[in-house]
């Protein structure tokens, strides 16, 4: 696939000629934004394929800037912050980032999480290059467009909550272990199992009518997750 588009969120001026000489030495485009607003018309404006977003800007906390962005757009979010603390990271994730690297970082690191990004999408392509439309109960996946519905209503999923959803349905009544779910998802280079549950767990949030008697997701304590077939 073509190279990713990346948007540059970030006030600092040496971190952000840092990112972005190190995206155009390995071929990617960017584009750069020094604060919240800037982002957001930038986001708006470019439809960029992937977000490295700061949360310390000087006008709007990246959080919020996360919000405003996750009301219209699924676009990818790394999250590059300074913030190291496990509040910081959950609040994010838990608001649509897909995910979170602490300051100081190595740019081998970021080119990383890029690439994990760039397979995600590619297998997003291939999901809509087979079967376009999965279909289990109430519970409908597109996935040429990347939507997913209930009750024929549209489900408001992060990029990361999507691909979960694409990897249980794809192994419908099998259990997937965690390590072949954070295999999938994030390609091994980041993820563990307690973010793996915090995800879930915002996944379960909006496609479970009952928490309590989940319907689609069952888990296997200590093992995995599988999805029902209902």
């Amino acid at each position: 696939m073509n190279k990713l588009t990346v948007l540059v969120v970030e006030d600092d001026a040496p971190i952000r000629n840092l990112i972005t000489t190190t995206l155009k030495t390995h071929d990617y485009k960017s584009l750069v934004a020094p604060n919240g607003e800037s982002a957001v018309i930038e986001a708006s404006s470019h439809n960029p394929d992937l977000i490295l977003l700061d949360l310390g800007l000087p006008d709007l906390d990246g959080i919020e800037v996360i919000k405003k962005i996750r009301s219209w757009s699924k676009t990818p979010i790394i999250v590059i912050s300074a913030r190291s603390e496990d509040e910081d990271k959950i609040t994010a994730l838990d608001f649509g980032a897909d995910d979170y690297l602490t300051k100081p970082f190595s740019v081998e690191e970021l080119l990383a999480r890029i690439r994990v990004v760039e397979r995600r999408l590619a297998f997003q392509a291939e999901c809509g290059a087979s079967d376009s439309v999965f279909v289990n109960g109430q519970l409908k996946i597109d996935y040429v467009s990347g939507c997913a519905f209930l009750c024929e209503e549209e489900l408001h999923l992060t990029p990361i909550e999507f691909k979960l959803l694409c990897i249980l349905a794809k192994s419908i009544g099998k259990v997937l272990t965690h390590t072949y779910i954070m295999q999938n998802v994030w390609g091994g280079s980041w993820g563990d199992v307690a973010s793996l549950r915090v995800f879930m767990a915002t996944l379960r949030k909006k496609i479970e009518r009952d928490g309590n008697s989940p319907q689609y997701i069952q888990t296997h304590v200590g093992v995995g997750y599988r999805m029902l077939k209902v």
